[in-house]
């Protein structure tokens, strides 16, 4: 598939890979592959090392996302500031507060991924965390109207993270994860 042309360093290129063999191929999200196929998925590392520094290439992001209608989602790669999963988890609600304060809650939203990603009733060793966990610390940016034609169209939504959680614990026991 090709990459959206975004400047593709080798953080963007592991993610987009791991989002193609990985999210796409085994059917984890049935929507990533629409986007990745028409390059409507902005891939893009910031060389942010401090909060502040991330707020402020989330905002532009966010902005851009805004104004740029040929870009369906972005993905914010954040390699140099919060790797450790705790830290990456407490500034979600910071990334939803700037949401808020850019009045763009109802228009965008912000989906998370990280290498050491654990649902809150999970151990971290579970394989339904897998779903969630990315090459390096992410931060999905999405239209909301996007999702909401996903939702609509898709036949059993309650069903994907059902069938993901089974697949990727059915792959674990077959050691294929």
């Amino acid at each position: 598939m090709n990459p959206s042309g975004d400047d593709l360093n080798l953080e963007c290129l592991e993610v987009l890979e791991w989002i193609d063999e990985f999210v796409i191929e085994l059917g984890l999200c049935p929507f990533a592959s629409l986007a990745r196929t028409t390059g409507g998925v902005r891939a893009i590392a910031t060389a942010a090392v401090d909060i502040p520094s991330l707020l402020s290439d989330l905002t532009f992001e966010l902005e851009l996302l805004v104004r740029d209608l040929d870009i369906e989602t972005t993905l914010l790669i954040h390699p140099g500031v919060l790797t450790d999963f705790e830290d990456y988890n407490d500034f979600l609600d910071l990334a939803d507060g700037l949401l808020q304060n850019l009045n763009l809650d109802g228009e965008l939203q912000i989906a998370s991924f990280h290498p050491s990603y654990c649902f809150a009733d999970s151990k971290p060793n579970d394989p339904e965390n897998l779903s969630n966990r990315s090459p390096y610390p992410l931060l999905h940016l999405l239209r909301e109207d996007s999702v909401t034609r996903a939702i609509k169209s898709h036949p059993d939504i309650e069903g994907i993270p059902k069938n993901n959680v089974a697949l990727l614990r059915q792959l674990r026991l077959e050691g294929k994860l």
